[in-house]
């Protein structure tokens, strides 16, 4: 009986069917691509789609790089445990997606690059670039490996399936279809992983449903059992999840994630117009939206069915991240193919997120390493450079999936990661574009302090966890437990025998205080110490008196709400190839900067002579 306990049911031949059905079909489409696009074997059609694409499927594709396994498997869980604070990201992806569409689309897809990274050394200087994509490099395996690894555990000890078999097989699929396939069969086949992952959802909850008597009965389960606490205007800074941590430090976060990642960026930028671009994020918070909407309701679900059989208190589970996997056993597992399914949808978004990786991995280090190295080679050879630093990093991140075995909680750890590493960043790009007057030493002595107190307080947090007075993870019950005795009876399991000790460890002073900072703020401390710092440094070496830098690095009024601007050097050839005499639109007044303008005026001066 669902919601009891106890060893629940295993894959059935038909979930093995669905699943590897489900996941051969997705390495397909990297075949495809790679048999369509095989007349186009340039580098930039490999990391950019040709900058051909179109908003929709880039913001399918944008939402289902970050909603990995991770999330699937984390997210429910997290509600689970802690209640819906998590549902506040809606506000957090809503900032986000606003702060990047609207201040960093229009720089980077004016300047045309296809490495982030390019920026750095364009304002700033070489060595800054080199650090910065070591950084994202360092940064995107750890949590790659954190994608592998985690739903592998979680479905490895509820299926049966071998882990690092799967490991194994996880890194293969995605090194095919990026390496035969490049960007475009990144990006489809993403879509085609968002719509199984929302599926999985939908099954779980629809099943739920019907076993409890409706959505009503979850819902009221959830009330009573604390869950639907959401709004919490606590302002300290330790307290793990409330209104300020998640709207402020979450959005900052998230904006690092989408405003300056490789991954994300790299697909905005594929976009053919700026218009397609700046929709692709606006869709893509649409789909964050319904996304952890529907893992908050899979949660909810799961806590109706457990409100009184805890399966991690009754030791059904070994962690909160098999949580939702033994819930889909034990209510999906009459209906064969469903459970596959399910699977299929936790893979489909690790597939997804680590393809991402890989496809920007290998873009940052052609374009930052191997590009200015050796500047003689040519597009064929470029091309096959991409095909073998694709499995170069899938090895790569098959191999950090060990390395995040030692991580706790996986959903709260990935997110600390982009924290501790992206903040920093994200603090040198707003000093580089909204401070004309911070020189090369400020932005490096800025990005130094900022990583260097980042990683402290982020070390020292996973080392001495903080405690549950400011975690706040709320009650669960085993009353209703139901366990076999050695006689085969079945008997009520008392919640005595079951409760967890441990030996308190000695903790150090700093660890219930700034150890115990909320994950989310570890993003804003990095913005805070690099931009002060890097301003403080640049006005001690005089970083006001020099020269003026290049106007098109900066981002100024005219960039902010400009949908209907034709900003890039390609649309305006597009113009002009199409009817070269005609200039009517070069001469619109919705051009949305002052290097556009000089590159129209010498389109205009060619036109004049044809």
């Amino acid at each position: 009986m669902p919601g009891s306990g106890g060893p629940v049911a295993t894959f059935s031949v038909w979930d093995y069917v669905v699943f590897a059905g489900l996941i051969l079909f997705a390495a397909g489409i990297g075949l495809f691509q790679a048999i369509r696009g095989r007349k186009k074997a340039s580098s930039d059609e490999f990391l950019l789609g040709g900058r051909q694409m179109t908003a929709v499927p880039v913001a399918l594709s944008l939402t289902a790089s970050f909603m990995s396994g991770i999330t699937v498997i984390g997210t429910p869980a997290e509600a689970y445990m802690y209640g819906t604070p998590f549902w506040l990201f809606v506000f957090s992806y809503t900032i986000m997606s606003t702060f990047s569409a609207e201040l960093f689309v229009p720089l980077f897809y004016r300047l045309s690059i296809t490495s982030t990274y390019e920026y750095l050394e364009m304002r700033f200087n070489k060595l800054i670039r080199v650090i910065g994509t070591s950084m994202y490099i360092v940064q995107t395996a750890l949590y790659t490996g954190m994608v592998i690894y985690a739903p592998a555990l979680a479905l490895n000890q509820i299926t049966g399936l071998d882990l690092w078999g799967v490991l194994v097989a996880t890194g293969v699929v995605c090194i095919i279809y990026c390496t035969l396939g490049g960007l475009k069969a990144v990006i489809w086949t993403d879509v085609f992983q968002m719509i199984i992952m929302l599926s999985g959802f939908v099954a779980v909850i629809a099943r739920g449903a019907v076993l409890q008597g409706g959505f009503a009965k979850i819902w009221n389960d959830s009330y009573h059992g604390g869950r639907l606490e959401t709004f919490s205007f606590d302002p300290d800074p330790l307290r793990r999840h409330s209104f300020w941590t998640i709207v402020v430090g979450g959005s900052l976060m998230w904006a690092s994630m989408y405003s300056i990642n490789q991954s994300q960026v790299q697909r905005y930028i594929s976009c053919k117009t700026m218009t397609h671009a700046k929709l692709s994020l606006y869709l893509n918070m649409v789909g964050l939206w319904v996304t952890v909407s529907l893992a908050m309701l899979s949660g909810l679900t799961m806590y109706s069915i457990y409100k009184d059989c805890d399966p991690f208190t009754n030791k059904d589970v070994g962690a909160s991240d098999q949580l939702l996997p033994y819930l889909v056993m034990d209510i999906l597992a009459e209906f064969p193919g469903l459970p596959g399914l399910f699977v299929a949808a936790a893979y489909s978004g690790t597939l997804s997120t680590v393809s991402s990786s890989i496809n920007a991995l290998v873009a940052v280090t052609v374009e930052d390493f191997m590009k200015p190295a050796w500047p003689w080679l040519t597009e064929r050879q470029l091309s096959w450079i991409n095909m073998g630093m694709s499995v170069f990093y899938g090895g790569v991140c098959i191999g950090m999936a060990g390395v995040a075995s030692l991580m706790g909680n996986i959903l709260q750890a990935a997110l600390s990661i982009f924290g501790m590493i992206s903040g920093p960043l994200l603090g040198l790009y707003m000093l580089g574009m909204f401070f004309r007057c911070v020189n090369s030493t400020g932005g490096l002595v800025g990005l130094i302090c900022g990583l260097a107190i980042t990683l402290w307080v982020g070390i020292g947090a996973q080392v001495y966890p903080p405690l549950p007075e400011k975690t706040l993870r709320l009650s669960l019950s085993v009353e209703g437990c139901i366990a076999p005795d050695m006689n085969g009876t079945t008997t009520m399991t008392p919640f005595s025998t079951v409760l967890q000790t441990t030996t308190p460890q000695p903790r150090p002073a700093l660890a219930d205080n700034w150890y115990s900072l909320s994950y989310l703020y570890f993003c804003p401390v990095g913005i805070i110490v690099t931009m002060v710092t890097g301003l403080i440094v640049s006005a001690i070496t005089g970083g006001c008196k020099q020269e003026k830098a290049r106007p098109e690095l900066f981002i100024g009024k005219s960039d902010l709400f400009c949908f209907g601007c034709r900003n890039s050097e390609s649309e305006v050839s597009d113009l002009i190839e199409k009817d070269p005499k005609n200039i009517q639109g070069l001469e619109s007044p919705v051009f949305c900067d002052n290097e556009i303008a000089l590159k129209e005026k010498d389109h205009k001066e060619k036109i004049t002579k044809f």
